[in-house]
This record gives C-alpha cells, sequence and structure tokens, in this order.
C-alpha cells in the first residue's frame, strides 16, 4: 500500500515524532509506515487523514499486489 504520509508531514512542518504523538503511536510506527512496512489499521488510518485533514483514500493508495 502506497502513503503519503511523509509528504504530508513536509506539508505539514511535521517530524516523525511530533506526528507519533498527535496519532498516539510510535515514531518507529510512523518510520515503518512511511517505508511501506506497516500497514495502518483503519483507526489509525483515520486518525492520520484527520491530523492532515484529508481523506483516508487521498494518504493511502492500493496498489495491485495489495489485492493478492
Amino acid at each position: 500500500m502506497k502513503n503519503s504520509i511523509k509528504v504530508q508531514r513536509a506539508i505539514h512542518n511535521m517530524t516523525q515524532a511530533t506526528l507519533a504523538e498527535k496519532a498516539k503511536v510510535s515514531r518507529q510506527t510512523i518510520n515503518a509506515m512511511e517505508l511501506g512496512k506497516y500497514v495502518p489499521s483503519t483507526v489509525l488510518s483515520m486518525r492520520l487523514s484527520s491530523i492532515f485533514k484529508v481523506s483516508v483514500n487521498e494518504l493511502f493508495e492500493l496498489e495491485e499486489s495489495d489485492w493478492e
């Protein structure tokens, strides 16, 4: 699953640590999501989209391999 978390953090001038605090997760979780190593829960996805004020669909994009 692709995501634009890193881009949104840059737009909002936010560090991984700051985002992690706002999203109530660890900085390592944010890092893992940005690297595509962790797929967040629905609740966390919605929390992140709320923080950035974008839709979940704008923040996350399914890839063809996600269907397999």
